[in-house]
């Protein structure tokens, strides 16, 4: 579903971010990018999501390559960005039917959709008012529902987590196993450990731009809890 090869990223002025870093994320996965601040999470997933360009490696996307066919990749997946930048001068309603627009949904189909997922995070009721009243959470939580209307085949979340209540962290993490179970693939950045050895069955741990591990979950943890492991990585890595 998403496949990463020898892919690199220098910025402007010689910083390279990520160096030849390949992965492959497999429908059904929930997978599960885990690295210090800095390592480039974020500079690989926005890559893989369409939104940063590159000159180094390939990324494709259900097959498709999303240098050349941007367009057919983002029809089949969603990006969640760690701080969602939603159109504040919109209702939450408004910014949601203008995202089914986007992505051509039909009006029952999304109207069944927001309204199960808008009642499963709690956020049904306030969907009348503006976005620029919402709370971070309140924000995150339209941005998922946003991101699950077209139903994607690929999710790509960056800190999905972050400003979520306990209640509307635990639906997310229900919702990421309903749409493995149909087939679809996550794949998702976490500085919380206990979250990412609990909910994933693939993790890959990335430092200074280089992928230094990647498999199964339980085969890389075996007797030893996933901070133990990032810990030992990390600093056999030095």
């Amino acid at each position: 579903m998403l496949e990463i090869q020898d892919f690199s990223k220098t910025y402007k002025g010689g910083k390279r971010a990520v160096d030849h870093l390949s992965l492959r994320v497999e429908a059904g996965d929930i997978y599960g990018f885990i690295g210090h601040n800095g390592a480039g999470k974020s500079t690989t997933i926005k890559a893989a999501a369409g939104i940063l360009d590159f000159e180094e490696g390939e990324i494709r996307i259900d097959g498709k390559s999303i240098q050349k066919d941007p367009l057919a990749c983002k029809k089949v997946m969603a990006y969640i960005p760690d701080n969602p930048d939603l159109y504040e001068h919109l209702t939450g309603i408004q910014y949601l039917n203008f995202i089914g627009d986007v992505f051509g949904v039909p009006a029952k189909t999304r109207q069944e959709r927001i309204q199960e997922y808008g009642d499963m995070l709690e956020i049904t009721q306030n969907l009348g008012d503006s976005i620029s009243s919402y709370s971070h959470g309140m924000k995150q939580k339209t941005a998922i529902i946003s991101a699950l209307l077209h139903d994607p085949k690929l999710m790509i979340l960056d800190e999905p987590f972050v400003g979520l209540d306990p209640k509307a962290t635990v639906i997310l993490k229900q919702i990421m196993h309903q749409m493995c179970e149909r087939g679809s693939a996550i794949f998702f950045s976490t500085h919380v450990l206990d979250v990412a050895e609990k909910l994933c069955n693939k993790i890959a741990i990335i430092k200074d731009g280089r992928l230094v591990v990647a498999g199964d979950t339980l085969e890389l943890t075996r007797d030893e809890s996933l901070e133990s492991v990032f810990m030992e990585v990390v600093d056999h890595e030095k």
